[in-house]
């Protein structure tokens, strides 16, 4: 089988795809922004080919690329595993006549209101949202439902650009942000559900779930990628078969039904709170933050190998161990500026350092990210303990013995 594969190199996971596809005999041909002399070696032994493209956001140059390639020799499948980057790979999917997501699919996916009008139609529980184009809608939406409200992009991911208003005051600064008034703009406004926040992930082939995982946010993503002083984790629990969590897989695989997702990677954000289970948002792709990492080191598997199976083979049958719960904890310095040293991590070390495994510290004297930069902006570690709550306590020990100290 050949397979395109965009964006080979960035982010730095990427590379996991295309080993994998390699692994099991498919011919990988890759399409990236990146000139091909600044691949790895290694990244290099693993492409059949490789086609440099100006911007892989350009959908008439990507439907140029892959027709200058299928005139070489037949394609099998285009595949895509970066959120950005869907949309132009789906319609280059179309005009090529490549058989994987359909633009409409993947317009269902990532436009938030169309996804959640689609799919309260079809009784999953969302929160209700509207289309804004206007200051007006704005005003009408928020009298309908009351403060406070979320206002974010149509078709962001995960928490970018995603804010919370309380309101009249930070109402008209978020919508001025957003554009409205200042030119033709659409955003989409819900309502905020208070509760618990987390996310399911799948790897689906066939229509059927053949991998799952429940993860959890704490805190909750607005809260944890607006505060300083807070090092926010998420955690992967190995304790998916319990009962509590009946519903949210029934929820999931209805979703996955709903939105005729065959064989694809997703990733869905849930709430649960006093009004229960709801949904927010899914994406026909893998997590971002490289948490299929954890997933493999938690479960003694290799979660991209079962993915290339299932693109090839059309088949996949993981394993995974559930031995244990896993964490990806995000360390924030304390100010901007640059880094000047760390504390506590050689208390870490020697208290529970069975529990660590991949760890991130940027070089003293580099220059702090932005405090909303996500998970894996700033330092980070990767912890794991065979006991959920046991994890949970690690990884809060940790949080709150390391420091990264910048002026």
């Amino acid at each position: 089988m050949h397979v395109l594969f965009m964006a080979p190199n960035f982010p730095a996971n990427q590379r996991f795809f295309v080993r994998a596809l390699h692994q099991i005999g498919a011919k990988v041909t890759g399409i990236g922004d990146t000139p091909v002399e600044y691949l790895d070696s290694e990244l290099k032994s693993w492409l059949h080919g490789y086609e440099h493209i100006p911007s892989m956001a350009n959908e008439g140059a990507l439907i140029d690329c892959v027709r200058k390639i299928q005139r070489r020799e037949w394609v099998d499948r285009l595949e895509c595993t970066v959120e950005a980057i869907m949309t132009p790979t789906a319609k280059a999917r179309a005009a090529c006549t490549i058989p994987g997501l359909t633009p409409e699919q993947v317009n269902l996916c990532r436009d938030k209101f169309v996804m959640k009008q689609f799919l309260r139609s079809r009784g999953i529980p969302c929160a209700r949202n509207a289309e804004v184009e206007t200051v007006d809608d704005a005003v009408r939406f928020v009298k309908e439902v009351g403060y406070p409200v979320i206002v974010k992009p149509r078709d962001g991911a995960g928490a970018s650009g995603t804010t919370k208003v309380e309101n009249d005051t930070e109402l008209k600064q978020a919508l001025a942000e957003a554009g409205l008034g200042a030119r033709p703009a659409k955003v989409t406004m819900e309502e905020f559900i208070s509760g618990h926040e987390g996310f399911y992930d799948t790897l689906t082939v066939n229509g059927e779930v053949v991998f799952e995982a429940v993860c959890h946010y704490y805190p909750n993503v607005l809260e944890a990628m607006r505060t300083r002083w807070i090092n926010p984790y998420v955690i992967t629990t190995n304790r998916v078969d319990a009962p509590g969590y009946s519903e949210l897989k029934h929820m999931g695989r209805r979703v996955i039904h709903e939105l005729g997702l065959h064989t694809s990677p997703t990733h869905m954000e849930w709430f649960f709170g006093a009004k229960g289970l709801a949904f927010s948002e899914i994406g026909a792709r893998p997590p971002g933050v490289r948490f299929w990492d954890l997933y493999c080191w938690a479960n003694d598997m290799d979660l991209y190998l079962e993915w290339a199976k299932a693109l090839v083979q059309r088949q996949a049958r993981p394993r995974p161990s559930r031995r244990f719960s896993a964490s990806l904890l995000s360390l924030r310095p304390n100010q901007d500026g640059r880094i000047q040293g760390y504390t506590g991590l050689e208390e870490v070390q020697r208290e529970v350092g069975e529990c660590i495994g991949e760890v991130h510290l940027p070089a003293i004297g580099s220059r702090t990210a932005d405090v909303g930069a996500g998970y894996m902006g700033h330092a980070w570690m990767h912890l794991r303990h065979p006991d959920y709550d046991e994890c949970r306590k690690v990884t809060e020990y940790v949080a709150r013995t390391v420091r990264v100290w910048a002026g």
